[in-house]
């Protein structure tokens, strides 16, 4: 009975606080991809409001909302691989489970290989997590 209960073990509360940031990271850029994805509507709905209003920009001005997301879509993606190596490095094995507490009972995380491509030196591996 006491393997059942693993996921509680004090030890791992840093595998489960990095877990808990690398679901905040992946929510976090899928919705700024689908900010991006939305650009286009945002231009049109500023021109049409330009319009609306016959203002022109100020000399030497432009959109700056385009790289702003590009920016913050960048910084997501660079803490997003920082918490997998991070996780990579808190987890005691590669390409099997391990039981973690999140909130939700026994969850469960783990590293497993992808394969190279051709020429690729370094392995990847992929984090995968389960409610």
């Amino acid at each position: 009975m006491a393997s059942n209960l693993d996921y509680l073990d004090p030890s791992l509360q840093p595998l489960v606080d990095k877990v808990e940031a690398y679901l905040v990271a992946k929510e976090d850029l899928r919705k700024l991809t689908i900010a991006e994805r939305n650009e286009p509507l945002h231009d049109a709905e500023v021109e049409k409001s330009a319009a609306a209003f016959e203002q022109r920009p100020p000399t030497g001005s432009f959109d700056q909302h385009h790289d702003e997301l590009q920016q913050q879509h960048q910084d997501a993606l660079d803490d997003l691989h920082r918490l997998e190596g991070e996780i990579l490095h808190l987890l005691p094995t590669r390409d099997e489970w391990v039981k973690v507490n999140l909130g939700y009972g026994p969850s469960r995380v783990g590293a497993w290989r992808v394969p190279n491509a051709e020429g690729a030196k370094e392995e990847h591996y992929e984090i995968r997590v389960v409610f």
